[in-house]
């Protein structure tokens, strides 16, 4: 079997992967595997922008304030003041990488207000910032000698004691990483890559909803993978749904209409084209996303319309279409005018609060693996994240997981001894049909009873049907040889039953968990 060592092992190549390689190349060879192009990442389609404290009257005060009063009660202070006064530096940082955003004719760059900010802060280019980060920073990591990209690889489980014939739970104390089992997804064999120190920055999990702003990757890999080796998993029912895809019935991934929108000055509308948001909340479209998702859960479910509109026919043409380039053409090639016609939208799942939990510096409860980006929980976003401040958590714990890391390498060993792959006893794969149809029920299972709205009848439903799908997957997976599709599938179930998991654990409505049987006080 096919076998590699790095110092450095990073799952992922969107903000978080990418940056940390780049501070920690200089301390050793660092891989980055990617089981698609490069470039593709929840970073890239990330419209809106990123959130930072640049100018007065904005202060750090303000933005803590804003997040904690989002995070609905959940959010670690002390993580909030971290990320948040580290923000402007590691803004300057990406600046520095060659990262481009948007200024005004006085040289200042032009800030944008979204739903839960007080001031404007919010850093852009255009409405594709994510696309000009991705670019910045991948231009960075191929000038490093020190930097390798493998992309269509497919890191399928991180390699603890038990691989090595050592038994672990999740009470096991000193549980640890010595990297992971890879399929090359080019020559279909699984590889052993083994690392010093492996950084999970696999994305989210947007799939396992039948609607999702994410990209296709986006299934949840290394919250399942780092669940399966016993780590510690926190917070995984707070999953965000945007208020604002483009409603186009079985279109997969939805295109997202930035929230930045909103905060221009477009309205939402029910069907009969009246206002709807002064009935849930005093900051109307602006308010934080848990509420206006709801409100337009709401106003759909009972007056039995499958969208509302959200109206922009109101707003300066000029200034929209320098502003959203993107949302304009998009709009304009499914025959909508946006300046004559109201955009009709729908939620869509969107960013999961929860994941791998770690601590200040990005450490897991794995020891040498840490987790940064969406796939981690560090206490930032608690139930409900604010606006814009996901790109801002990926920099802030990059950088911090990256000093961390630095200061270990030296007194960490390669494992030596690896096993290969166990594939005995596995044949071809059966018919792609039963993955497949697979996939769509566990999608059916999470949109109907594990949405925007919840009640313990709903979960504990979802839970009993999870449970069936989870038993043919698994016995699917113990006699077939691997594929990305069937493994993909195997997480996301995974993922499913965590979230359903800790969302019937938690006996209230908080943030983005709404249960029907606990409504707010």
């Amino acid at each position: 079997m096919y076998k590699k060592e790095v110092d450095f092992l990073i799952i992922g190549s969107g903000i978080a992967g990418i940056s940390y390689a780049l501070k920690v190349a200089a301390y050793g060879k660092v891989l980055m595997l990617t089981k698609s192009d490069e470039d593709e990442s929840n970073t890239k389609y990330a419209q809106g922008g990123i959130a930072a404290v640049m100018y007065a009257p904005d202060s750090y005060d303000k933005h803590v304030e804003d997040t904690l009063i989002c995070g609905d009660g959940e959010c670690d202070e002390k993580v909030v003041k971290l990320v948040i006064g580290e923000s402007t530096e590691r803004i300057n940082e990406l600046i520095g990488w060659g990262a481009q955003f948007d200024k005004t004719s006085s040289g200042n760059y032009d800030l944008a207000k979204e739903g839960g900010h007080s001031e404007k802060r919010i850093l852009h280019h255009k409405d594709n910032t994510g696309f000009e980060i991705e670019r910045a920073l991948l231009a960075q990591a191929h000038q490093h000698p020190n930097i390798e990209i493998l992309s269509h690889y497919y890191a399928m489980e991180i390699i603890t004691q038990h691989h090595l014939g050592v038994w672990v739970n999740s009470q096991t104390p000193g549980i640890e990483c010595y990297g992971v089992y890879a399929l090359n997804l080019k020559t279909e064999k699984i590889e052993i890559i083994a690392a010093k120190i492996v950084l999970m920055a696999s994305g989210g999990c947007g799939h396992i909803y039948e609607s999702t702003t994410n990209p296709t990757i986006a299934t949840g890999d290394g919250v399942a993978m780092v669940y399966r080796a016993k780590g510690k998993i926190k917070d995984m029912e707070f999953i965000q749904f945007h208020p604002t895809s483009l409603y186009q019935p079985g279109q997969h991934p939805s295109f997202l209409i930035s929230e930045a929108v909103r905060g221009f000055g477009a309205v939402l509308k029910n069907t009969d084209g009246v206002e709807f948001m002064h009935k849930y909340d005093a900051r109307k479209e602006l308010a934080p996303r848990d509420i206006v998702a709801r409100a337009i859960d709401n106003e759909m479910k009972t007056r039995g319309d499958d969208f509302v509109y959200l109206d922009c026919t109101q707003l300066n043409q000029e200034e929209f279409i320098k502003h959203f380039p993107n949302i304009y053409h998009k709009c304009l090639s499914v025959n909508i005018d946006i300046f004559h016609a109201m955009i009709p939208v729908v939620p869509a799942a969107h960013y999961m609060c929860g994941g791998i939990d770690v601590d200040d510096h990005g450490r897991s409860s794995i020891k040498n693996l840490y987790a940064v980006g969406e796939c981690s929980r560090t206490g930032l976003h608690g139930a409900n994240r604010l606006a814009s401040n996901s790109l801002l958590e990926a920099l802030v714990f990059a950088h911090r997981a990256a000093v961390h890391a630095c200061n270990q390498i030296n007194a960490i060993d390669l494992m030596n001894g690896i096993p290969a792959w166990n594939a005995e006893g596995t044949a071809s794969p059966e018919e792609m049909v039963l993955i497949t149809q697979s996939l769509k029920e566990l999608q059916a299972i999470m949109s109907n009873y594990v949405g925007i709205v919840r009640s313990d009848l709903r979960l504990k439903r979802a839970f009993d049907r999870l449970l069936i799908l989870h038993k043919e997957t698994e016995s699917l997976y113990e006699r077939t040889t691997v594929s990305k599709q069937l493994c993909e599938l195997r997480n996301m179930i995974k993922v499913g039953y965590v979230i359903i998991k800790q969302a019937i654990q938690r006996k209230e409505s908080r943030g983005l968990h709404f249960n029907l049987d606990y409504p707010r006080k």
